[in-house]
């Protein structure tokens, strides 16, 4: 059962162990939830969530690590009815504080009888979670009402290999599950007057009251299997804790507690079940109760700033209490009820892009300091060649292996408004930035995946950051007296600004009549080029999720996404910018569609990533909903338009949930009542999406200060503030790199070899009667660079090869790169 040392203090139950090992495989649950809640306090390391009227997964002792599938409560009178909360009650859902995460929820019998109150909360210092829960109803029902509290534990992020077992702690019976070094204890004040462990399927509790209404199995203990455990809480036992018959209504206090070990669970959850009930509410709602009113924004919002409070909670609940500056991406994993143990990560990872997004937000909010936080976790979670894993766990762990340009731009952005507004306290970002610039210069223009995660090369939404990131990155090296860097990192910025529409704009499109002309989703790396793909002579992407039968393979131009509107959103360009403009309407014509709650707009056209057309759980394909954060850069864009968002935001605030959570996906077909899909709802993938609340917040800061919160000065000056609104960035460059080969230069450009080592350059441009042997020039981390010119009267070819003086090694080729003549000649 456990070890001899850590157990032989304890009164284990005696019994009969339970059948049915392992059980079934076990599964997750629903992803839509209510709330995330938290202590605000560091020394509660617990998160709780809830949906459905009951508390789901619990994490612990890091926000990335759920602990639990679920707990709830069953009832029954013995002999005629069996009642389950989260199948059989209607359930209403409010905050008990408008400004704390405790909650009440209140579940009503299905033939209306009595009902459930309970109000939840964490121990505001131990890892606890507490449910105070008050049944009312008739008397005559009171008096026949049998309560069992019902829970099954995932430890240690899966439902199988659990174990539990019962035992006295000071004469109270108590369950405890545990798996690896994790334990959970679970009880209630007074103690329970039964308790069962068994395999889920065959001897849970579930299937017990089930089968005849009464509690028969009393197994002692279920090991090594997908397990729950249930207790009776006998409502008429006269203890101080519960409360006494014949007035209405019954009381009682549920307790969960985590441990690094049987006696640290067993012992949290004694103290926190001694703790009197005002005493640990109160004092968790004055915790909360230490974070800054939002007045401000709150003017700026359509529901008196309810939606705002929670949102500005929530993304403060998403951060870790051991790693501090961790925010994963949402507590919850999308259609858990259709994925076992296989889906370790689900969404409570951390992505740098949702993280900064976080970040940004709290900014937004006036909070530097946990931004900067944020900040420093970043840069010890940088790699050594200055990227980012795709995603980890809060202890830097990789996840998922692929290579996101944006992911390793963004936190430059994050160190240049921490910077800009003089609040990187005593922490030096020089050496974190000018790595992961390094990084994109040896990367860029093309991405191996896009911001949905998905597919390579060149990227609207993810050039646009990209080149706002080097913008940024120039200026601090700048700063601190490194100005050969900073014209480097500048103009490799010029370079990808100045052939956007050339990579990620169709002159062809096909998607609405009469526009021809329109920005991409993206553009597949051409052949030869890093990451090509099958069909690249044909610019084919290959879309993900797509289910059998479907149509996978697409011409680029007949995708479309409005990631382009990142480059408005930062200053790129300008909103009024005819292509732009004719991008919309395709993106309207294409992605839009209309709810009840407001216009939403899907990611990008024939997307597989969603509920099944049937209303089936997203598990390998489906098809994409729309995702109410995109509302909100749409918003962003018509505010930088000059437009009235006002009823935008009204429609952003009508997505959220009862509890205030924002959705990823919404529901955006017609309604399906057998699978609850309705129309505008959410659809079973992620909620909360952190990164939808932290838009959601920008918004408003936006509207309050009459210009989009993220558009960077210095990067709208350069590309949109020189003569007729052109912008002042360089635009003679042809870049050539040994990952991305280039055959052509303009007349009077400049053509840059640029690599990772030193190399020497020997170069000649009339076929080798004469030629020129040089040095690369060194720019610090961002490696090294050599220019030719190109004549404006030139016509033969610059032809040139490389040396590498590290290796004594010759590159073995020449390279010829043609000159086309500019424009106009």
């Amino acid at each position: 059962m456990a070890s001899a040392s850590a157990i032989a203090s304890y009164n284990w139950a005696k019994g009969t162990a339970a059948f049915g090992a392992p059980g079934v495989a076990p599964a997750w649950t629903s992803s839509s939830k209510d709330v995330v809640g938290t202590a605000y306090s560091a020394a509660s390391r617990v998160w709780w969530t809830e949906s459905h009227g009951v508390l789901n997964e619990c994490y612990y002792p890091t926000i990335d690590r759920p602990q639990t599938r679920d707990m709830e409560l069953l009832f029954t009178d013995g002999s005629t009815y069996f009642h389950e909360e989260k199948r059989d009650f209607s359930s209403e859902f409010a905050y008990i504080d408008a400004d704390a995460l405790a909650v009440q929820i209140t579940n009503t019998a299905p033939d209306g009888s009595y009902r459930v109150i309970k109000r939840i909360w964490s121990d505001p210092h131990y890892a606890s979670v507490m449910t105070h829960v008050r049944i009312e109803g008739d008397e005559e029902v009171l008096a026949k009402l049998q309560v069992f509290a019902l829970l099954a534990p995932h430890l240690e992020v899966g439902g199988a290999g659990n174990s539990a077992s019962g035992l006295d702690v000071a004469g109270q019976k108590i369950l405890l599950s545990w798996k690896g070094g994790t334990s959970l204890a679970f009880g209630v004040a007074g103690g329970f007057a039964k308790t069962s462990c068994g395999y889920v399927g065959f001897s849970d509790g579930w299937q017990d009251l089930h089968e005849n209404f009464k509690m028969d199995w009393e197994f002692s203990q279920a090991l090594d299997g997908n397990i729950a455990v249930m207790g009776e809480i006998d409502l008429n036992a006269v203890r101080e804790t519960v409360s006494q018959p014949g007035n209405g209504y019954r009381e009682f206090l549920l307790g969960m507690s985590f441990g690094d070990g049987h006696h640290g669970a067993l012992s949290t959850l004694m103290q926190s079940l001694a703790t009197p009930i005002a005493t640990s509410l109160d004092r968790f709602i004055e915790q909360w109760h230490r974070v800054e009113t939002l007045g401000m924004l709150a003017a700026q919002s359509g529901d008196n700033g309810r939606l705002l409070r929670i949102s500005h909670s929530t993304l403060l609940t998403h951060e870790d209490k051991t790693f501090a500056g961790a925010f994963i991406a949402s507590a919850s994993i999308p259609w858990g009820q259709a994925k076992g143990d296989e889906d370790l990560g689900g969404y409570h990872l951390v992505w740098t892009r949702d993280m900064v997004q976080t970040a940004g937000a709290l900014l937004a909010c006036d909070n530097p300091d946990t931004a900067r936080r944020a900040l420093v976790y970043l840069a010890c979670s940088q790699r050594p060649d200055g990227s980012f894993a795709q995603n980890f766990w809060v202890d830097g762990t990789p996840y998922w292996g692929g290579i996101q340009l944006d992911e390793v731009a963004y936190p430059i952005l994050l160190t240049w408004r921490l910077w800009h507004a003089n609040a990187l306290a005593d922490f030096d970002a020089h050496t974190f930035i000018t790595r992961a610039a390094a990084f994109l210069v040896r990367q860029a223009p093309i991405t191996q995946q896009e911001r949905w995660e998905e597919n390579p090369g060149y990227s609207p939404s993810t050039l646009a950051i990209v080149i706002c990131s080097l913008i940024c990155a120039a200026y601090i090296a700048r700063a601190h007296g490194s100005e050969n860097v900073a014209v480097f990192l500048e103009e490799y910025a010029d370079w990808i600004e100045s052939h956007l529409e050339e990579w990620t704009v169709t002159n062809d499109g096909v998607l609405l009549p009469g526009v021809k002309r329109h920005y991409m989703r993206l553009r597949p790396p051409q052949c030869g080029e890093v990451y090509a793909m099958d069909g690249c002579e044909n610019e084919t992407v290959h879309l993900h999720n797509r289910g059998p039968g479907q149509q996978a393979d697409y011409e680029a131009r007949e995708i479309i996404d409005a990631g382009f509107l990142e480059l408005v959103r930062y200053g790129i360009r300008s909103p009024h910018d005819p292509l732009v403009i004719d991008s919309l309407k395709v993106v309207d014509h294409v992605l839009k569609r209309e709810t009840p709650k407001g216009p939403v707009w899907r990611r990008y056209n024939h997307d597989g990533y969603g509920t099944g057309q049937d209303g089936s759980p997203f598990l390998t394909h489906g098809q994409g909903g729309g995702w109410p954060l995109l509302g909100g850069e749409r918003a962003h864009y018509e505010l930088a338009a000059g437009h009235d968002i006002r009823p935008m935001i009204a429609s952003y605030e009508r997505f959220a949930s009862n509890g205030g959570m924002m959705p990823e996906q919404v529901w955006d077909y017609p309604d399906m009542p057998q699978h609850g899909l309705y129309l505008g709802d959410p659809s079973g993938s992620a909620m909360p999406l952190v990164w939808a609340h932290a838009e959601y917040i920008k918004l408003l800061r936006s509207a309050s200060d009459g210009k989009v919160f993220d558009k960077i000065p210095i990067v709208e000056e350069r590309y949109l503030g020189g003569p007729g609104g052109r912008g002042k960035g360089r635009k003679d460059l042809e870049i050539f790199k040994m990952r991305r080969h280039v055959d052509s230069v303009m007349a009077g450009g400049t053509l840059r070899i640029i690599a990772g080592l030193p190399f020497q350059v020997t170069w000649s441009n009339d076929n080798w009667q004469s030629f020129h042997r040089e040095d690369a020039v060194s720019v610090a981390a961002a490696g090294w660079f050599y220019d030719i010119a190109a004549g404006a009267e030139q016509t033969a070819p610059i032809l040139f090869t490389l040396y590498w003086p590290q290796e004594n090694r010759w590159e073995g080729t020449n390279y010829t790169i043609n000159i086309r003549p500019t424009a106009g000649h």
